[in-house]
């Protein structure tokens, strides 16, 4: 089984190259012209599964307020380095909601997702935060895309939540807080065509307590489980608890 560093490897949000950036309006303006791009949130890099290409997903404001609650469509781009001219493309509408849990950032996830010895997909991770102080909240939702065919990207995989921290505590010491962390290997076998994805998740709860003068923090052993996702011809579906 190949392990797939998911977590910590290969997912940068900052431009890792910076004349990608120089293309990030133009391909905006060819996936949705009537939208406003999000060019803060926008991200952009290499390939390193095949340098000729560059990856970059880009947020638009459909429905978004000025505090920037609301909805915003997801577009995601495979581009060649040496033109910038669109290879592959696609486009989600309501992709992204944010309210009170609010959507922050994007990342591309280029860990080795290769489902068959001639497709290899990539990842966008979208980042979201919590507004409350006394319930901390963040998380981390993973969708992966490969170009199975002609110009139209295709999302293999959607809504799969790799990292959640959630909490509550009196905002100096006392309080409980779990973490939540889901890693991605390449299983040996497959279905459809395409390799099954196995999923270890680690649990682990925390407990903060004042001690005199200092704030005592206790970890639980981690509590490790696992499953696996299958393509079903189509995408692999993500089970109910484990989306978001």
């Amino acid at each position: 089984m190949h392990k797939l560093a998911v977590l910590l490897l290969l997912c940068f949000p900052l431009f890792a190259s910076a004349d990608c950036t120089d293309d990030i309006q133009h391909w905006a303006k060819t996936l949705r012209p009537d939208l406003q791009l999000d060019a803060e949130h926008a991200v952009c890099k290499i390939n390193p599964g095949d340098t000729s290409q560059i990856l970059a997903a880009l947020p638009f404001a459909e429905n978004v307020a000025q505090d920037g609650q609301g909805d915003y469509g997801l577009g995601v781009v495979v581009a060649s380095a040496t033109t910038g001219k669109i290879i592959a493309r696609h486009y989600q509408a309501g992709a992204i909601s944010s309210d009170a849990i609010y959507f922050y950032g994007l990342e591309l996830d280029t860990a080795r997702y290769q489902l068959s010895p001639k497709l290899r997909a990539f990842g966008v991770r979208v980042n979201y935060g919590g507004s409350s102080r006394p319930n901390p909240f963040e998380s981390k939702v993973l969708n992966l895309y490969a170009a199975l065919q002609g110009d139209q990207l295709r999302p293999l995989m959607s809504g799969l939540e790799v990292s959640r921290s959630t909490g509550e505590w009196d905002t100096r010491c006392a309080g409980e807080f779990t973490d939540t962390q889901r890693t991605i290997s390449i299983s040996d076998q497959s279905n459809k065509g395409l390799a099954a994805l196995r999923v270890e998740q680690t649990v682990i709860d925390t407990q903060n307590r004042p001690k005199g003068q200092e704030c005592e923090r206790i970890a639980a052993k981690p509590v490790v489980t696992g499953f696996t996702l299958e393509y079903d011809g189509n995408q692999y579906p993500v089970p109910k608890e484990a989306d978001r």
